[in-house]
């Protein structure tokens, strides 16, 4: 049986001290499976395109999308899965590293039983402060009340073709706050496998807490919205 291909879509916003090692830690996971790995640089105002151009000549596997505006975060998936119309699978996953790209082989096999259009990393270790894992937490709970998918979900995910292409539809025609919201438009079960997060070995998170909060209550919204047209 011919392997599926796979695409690792990671959205890019001042990730420049992780993108080698990144890149260098999806090649070692996916030894034996063929790849490609598509960063999508979101207006970023550091080195990151640059960084991701020289990675890109040295492994044609590695290919590079660069948005003249900032997006943000969930868009910039959204665009980077419609620019990978020809693998099998998708897998999303953040720059930072908190992601283990080590788990990424775990997501595939989940899904390649066949029985769910998606599989979560479920969040599991102390990668974040007390106060943004209670928040985060309150609000997946809430979210995945609203959406039935996982109580653990993030992006951090793998997904067949069916929800690729609702996800890909429902952001970025839609108006869907988040990759992980727009998953139950593909009408498909999904499930969560533990994942340790690391802590990130460099930097911050970009967003401000009041970015955040816009995040959150935008999707807490939408999810509200998914959940009446379900009924």
């Amino acid at each position: 049986m011919t392997p599926a291909r796979v695409a690792v879509v990671v959205p890019v916003y001042g990730n420049a001290a992780t993108l080698r090692p990144l890149a260098d830690r999806v090649a070692a996971a996916m030894d034996g499976r063929p790849w490609r790995l598509r960063l999508v640089i979101d207006a970023s105002p550091d080195d990151s395109a640059s960084v991701a151009g020289a990675l890109a000549r040295d492994d044609c596997r590695i290919a590079v999308l660069g948005l003249t505006d900032n997006v943000g975060q969930h868009r910039a998936l959204a665009t980077g899965l419609a620019a990978e119309p020809d693998a099998d699978v998708w897998v999303c996953l953040d720059a930072d590293l908190q992601d283990p790209p080590e788990a990424i082989p775990e997501l595939l096999d989940r899904l390649a039983q066949g029985d769910v259009g998606a599989v979560f990393a479920g969040r599991r270790g102390r990668y974040e402060s007390p106060v943004r894992r209670l928040t985060g937490g309150l609000h997946r709970r809430v979210a995945a009340r609203l959406t039935a998918l996982p109580p653990d979900a993030g992006a951090f995910l793998a997904m067949g073709p069916e929800v690729r292409a609702a996800v890909v539809t429902a952001v970025t025609e839609q108006g869907a706050p988040s990759v992980v919201l727009a998953v139950p438009a593909a009408g498909l079960p999904t499930v969560s496998i533990p994942v340790e997060r690391d802590p990130r070995p460099v930097g911050r998170s970009a967003w401000s807490a009041r970015a955040r909060l816009r995040q959150s209550v935008g999707s807490l919204l939408w999810a509200a919205h998914v959940r009446r047209r379900r009924r």
